[in-house]
C-alpha cells in the first residue's frame, strides 16, 4: 500500500510496478520515474516471488536491474513484450507526449513499439494543454552540424547536447541529440512526420500513439486513465 509519506512520483512508479504479473515480460523505462518503478519491481520478486523477463531501455536502466537481480533479455530475444513502463517529459489531450530529456528516446520508442501494453507514469504537472519543451531528436554524430541547419531551416532554435564534460553528449546507440525549441506544438504529428523526414535524423522524442495507460501520481493518490489516443490506428 502507498503510505502518506511517498512522493507523487513514488506513487505513480510504484502503481506501475502492480501492474506486472508474474509470468511476463516488460519493457524497463529509463529516468527517474522508472528507476522507482524498477525498485517496486525488485520489491515484488523478492517478497511476492514474481517472475518476469525485462527488457531494458538503456545501459543506466540495465544497469539499476542487474544491481536489482532483475533478470534481463535482449529484445531481440523476445517476440513481444507484455507490457513497457516508462515516464514522459510531458504528455497533452490527445496523450502524445515529448520524451527523451535523458537521452534513451530511441531505445525507449524501439521497446514501447514493441510491447502490447505500454504504460506511462508521470506527476500531474507533467500534463499539459500542448507540448511545449524541446524535441529531443537523435542524430547521426556524423554531419550534426549539417542536420542541425536542416533542423533550424523546419522553424527550430536548436542546440547541440552536450556532456557535463563539455563534449559533444552521445547516446548509447552511439547518436548525438540536438533539442529543437518549436512554438507550442498545435500538430505532433505533422511536425513528427516533418523530423523524421530530414536527412540525419534517426528519432524523434515526440511519442504518439504510444500511451495505452496514463499513470498520474497526486499527493494524496494515483489517478489511471486507460486510453487509446484519437488518433490511434
Amino acid at each position: 500500500m502507498a503510505t502518506n509519506t511517498e512522493s507523487a512520483k513514488d506513487r505513480a512508479a510504484r502503481a506501475g510496478a502492480l501492474l506486472v504479473e508474474s509470468g511476463m515480460t516488460v519493457g524497463l523505462g529509463s529516468g527517474s520515474t522508472a528507476a522507482l518503478m524498477l525498485r517496486f519491481l525488485a520489491d515484488r520478486i523478492e517478497q511476492e516471488g514474481l517472475l518476469i523477463t525485462g527488457v531494458p531501455t538503456s545501459r543506466a536502466t540495465a544497469e539499476l536491474a542487474r544491481t536489482l537481480k532483475i533478470p534481463l533479455r535482449d529484445l531481440d530475444d523476445v517476440s513481444v513484450l507484455d507490457i513497457n513502463l516508462d515516464g514522459a517529459d510531458e504528455i497533452d489531450p490527445g496523450f502524445r507526449m515529448i520524451k527523451g530529456r535523458g537521452g534513451a528516446l530511441l531505445r525507449e520508442k524501439i521497446v514501447a513499439s514493441s510491447s502490447a501494453r505500454r504504460v506511462t507514469m508521470i506527476t500531474a504537472e507533467k500534463r499539459v494543454a500542448s507540448l511545449g519543451i524541446a524535441v529531443p531528436v537523435e542524430v547521426s554524430s556524423f554531419g550534426m552540424n549539417h542536420t542541425e541547419g536542416r533542423l533550424k531551416s523546419l522553424g527550430s532554435a536548436t542546440s547541440i547536447r552536450r556532456a557535463p564534460d563539455g563534449t559533444v553528449f552521445i547516446t548509447d546507440g552511439g547518436n548525438a541529440i540536438i533539442d529543437c525549441q518549436f512554438p507550442p506544438i498545435s500538430d505532433a504529428r505533422s511536425l513528427d512526420n516533418e523530423l523524421q523526414r530530414t536527412v540525419g535524423v534517426l528519432e524523434t522524442g515526440l511519442f504518439i500513439d504510444l500511451c495505452d495507460t496514463l499513470i498520474v501520481g497526486c499527493g494524496d493518490g494515483v489517478e489511471t486513465i486507460e486510453t487509446r489516443s484519437p488518433e490511434h490506428h
